[in-house]
């Protein structure tokens, strides 16, 4: 129940109980004065004492005339007053009247002849100030004015919040008769827009007096009932001059051309921050499964429900591809992702699998034209084009696909493959925005899907050329058993120039080598293969270690500015000992029963390609049972802990007897070489032996 009192029973039936009165007959100020048939004053209202300035006791029994009318107009309000007392027609018009103050005043009269239950005869008269009629008249002229001519729809709900009056201008935006809207809610009237919500403010406008301003609701109406309009609503209570609640006054503004620019407005900005995102996100690495990984990360949940990225298979291996008309298309799936594991992904490749799709496939539609594929709304027979088989659309049918959208990948002028992207929960299809955005995206990423393929390939041939390159020793030889192992860098760091080497020396001596050329790539490794075929050369000769290193300093001079580290031994396990001189690289630990590891004391030297400093050799004691650890500083070395922290930490983990070599190599490796190390690993260790004979 609000401040206006009960509602009506029915909407139009009477009002049950009291009801406050209105302030409109008090801003009137109406005047009432009852005469008889001598025109003597009978009754006098407080209001006829504030317009004629007299009291109630100055005016009672007088003659009315005498006390309210100018002596100029006696005659003529005496010929009046006899009319309506004896026709029975009452008169209206406006008059001067006399103020007791002498003052006048032009008043507006309603006169009627009145009988009381005895038949006696008696004048009425109701007079108002004239200006204050003609104030209220202009008040209620403009308010009407306004209201029927504002372009802005207005309206006025009860306090039931049903329609009292509508103006012409929110009939062409309901696209509704006025007439049509009165006594109904708006519920009733407009069931395609937000009724609940406006309601609701309605209500406490109603209970709290507080305005509601510029409330945006969307919809549709009959004015244009085949596309969404938006409004600015803003809600008013309406009370009279006594404070009574009559209602809410509601102001409609059709804003659907803001509502829309603001929608382009967030569209943009939406997708210049998925733009900074993916610049920032994609291509953080040179490793292809990643980078692809990347793209799928940033166009799910922004873009699409699920996306993939496929790139054609001979693109991976590093060939051009071109497509006929006919042919099909290998395509390599690198990256899958989805808002959830839903039902989609089992439709999609798994990362790694090569599949064959058909000419009439959408994806080879893209790959081979090099242009966007898009489906608003799929259909059966769109689905068995998108999938790679009839079970995988059955699959796609199933999770909802309903919109499908494939931009190519191109970089340097080349197709590398698709951006796949579906759209399941998300209910709007990909339109023309969605389909600026993915291209955007797969422009950029193409770029870096390509660096990380090129430089994916190069890595591959400098492996393969590393590896093909490092010997492959026997397990025992002469005096020693043996064990080693290369690490490449991390999958994102080029391969470098790590070797090792054992090579067999005469009456049963065993040399080992193990060095590092600065640089990575191709270079790095063909200048490691140079230098391996120019030690096993000089090793056959029988060189004292330093002067061999002196041969290989010369060597390396003329390689280019080539720079190497290197460490050479000769073991001689009659003498129980091994000869070895350093060329700048880190020192070999010795482990031996009953002692804690230990570095090696040697020279260090310079590294080869420096010239002109002499190398030593040093002798050190290797019995029977004594292991030698010779590693690369790609084990060792790491950007955040010092380089003695992580020798020591070498030496801790060298401190564990009843491991065979293999064990050993194998510990060294998991513990001290992270994942994402920079650098690559050579590791070789030799125990000695009795050899037989």
């Amino acid at each position: 129940m609000n401040a206006a009192g009960p509602a009506p029973a029915g909407g139009d039936g009477p009002v049950r109980g009291p009801v406050r009165p209105s302030g409109l007959l008090d801003v009137l100020r109406v005047a009432s004065v009852v005469l008889d048939t001598e025109g003597r004053v009978m009754l006098w209202s407080p209001q006829a004492e504030e317009l004629f300035g007299y009291s109630a006791q100055e005016a009672l029994g007088q003659y009315a005339a005498r006390i309210m009318v100018h002596e100029q107009h006696l005659d003529l309000v005496v010929k009046l007053f006899a009319d309506v007392m004896r026709t029975g027609r009452s008169w209206a018009g406006a008059f001067p009247i006399r103020r007791k103050d002498g003052g006048t005043r032009l008043v507006e009269f309603r006169n009627m002849r009145l009988l009381d239950e005895r038949g006696e005869v008696y004048a009425l008269g109701l007079a108002v100030d004239q200006s204050t009629v003609r104030r209220l008249e202009q008040d209620v002229a403009l308010s009407t004015r306004i209201v029927a001519q504002s372009p802005i729809g207005l309206a006025v709900l009860d306090s039931s919040l049903r329609y009292v009056s509508v103006n012409p201008a929110l009939e062409q935006i309901n696209g509704i008769p006025a007439e049509e809207h009165l006594g109904r809610t708006i519920r009733e009237v407009l069931p395609l827009v937000d009724a609940d919500a406006i309601e609701e403010a309605a209500r406490q406008v109603l209970d709290t007096g507080r305005p509601s301003v510029e409330r945006a609701t969307t919809g549709r109406t009959p004015a244009d009932p085949d596309q969404d309009h938006a409004w600015s609503v803003s809600l008013y209570r309406l009370e009279n001059a006594l404070g009574t609640v009559l209602g809410v006054a509601v102001s409609v503004v059709d804003i659907t051309e803001q509502h829309r620019a603001n929608l382009e407005a967030e569209t943009a900005r939406r997708r210049l921050a998925v733009i900074a995102d993916a610049s920032a996100r994609i291509g953080t690495t040179l490793e292809l499964d990643r980078t692809a990984g990347e793209l799928a990360d940033v166009a799910v949940p922004e873009l699409a429900d699920a996306a993939a990225v496929d790139l054609l298979d001979a693109v991976v291996r590093g060939r051009r591809s071109t497509l006929g008309p006919a042919e099909p298309a290998l395509i390599r799936a690198l990256a899958v992702r989805s808002v959830d594991a839903s039902d989609v992904l089992p439709a999609a490749d798994p990362p790694g699998q090569v599949t064959r799709y058909a000419p009439d496939r959408l994806i080879t539609q893209c790959v081979r034209t090099g242009l966007p594929v898009m489906v608003p709304q799929t259909k059966d027979e769109d689905l068995a084009r998108i999938a790679r088989s009839p079970e995988a659309a059955e699959v796609l049918a199933r999770s909802g696909v309903h919109s499908y959208l494939a931009v190519p990948l191109i970089a340097r002028g080349e197709v590398l493959g698709a951006l796949d992207l579906t759209r399941t929960r998300t209910p709007r299809p990909f339109d023309e925005d969605d389909l600026l955005l993915a291209r955007e995206l797969a422009s950029r990423a193409a770029v870096q899907i390509d660096n990380a393929r090129w430089y994916q390939n190069a890595r591959d041939t400098a492996l393969t050329l590393q590896r093909s390159l490092l010997p492959s020793h026997p397990p025992v030889t002469g005096g020693l058993e043996v064990a080693s192992r290369y690490q490449p860098a991390g999958a994102t760091s080029e391969v470098g120039g790590d070797w090792f080497d054992v090579i067999p020396l005469g009456d049963d001596r065993t040399a080992l080598v193990v060095g590092d050329v600065m640089g990575s790539g191709i270079p790095a490794a063909a200048t490691m293969g140079r230098l391996r075929t120019a030690t096993h050369t000089l090793a056959s000769l029988g060189l004292d270690p330093a002067v061999l290193l002196d041969h290989l300093d010369r060597i390396t001079c003329g390689l280019d500015q080539a720079i190497a580290t290197c460490v050479y031994a000769v073991h001689d396990p009659r003498e129980r000992q091994c000869v070895i001189a350093n060329a700048g690289h880190l020192p070999p630990a010795r482990v031996r029963a009953g002692h804690a590891p230990e570095l090696l004391d040697l020279p260090t030297g310079v590294p080869l390609g420096v010239g002109g400093v002499a190398f030593s050799t040093t002798v050190v004691e290797l019995a029977p049972g004594d292991r030698l650890v010779f590693y690369t500083d790609g084990l060792v070395e790491t950007r955040r802990d010092p380089l003695d922290e992580r020798l020591d930490q070498l030496l801790t983990l060298l401190d564990s007897p009843g491991h065979s070599l293999e064990e050993v190599c194998d510990l060294l490796l998991r513990t001290l070489h992270e994942p994402d190390n920079f650098d690559d690993v050579a590791l070789l260790i030799a125990r000695a032996i009795t050899p037989e004979g």
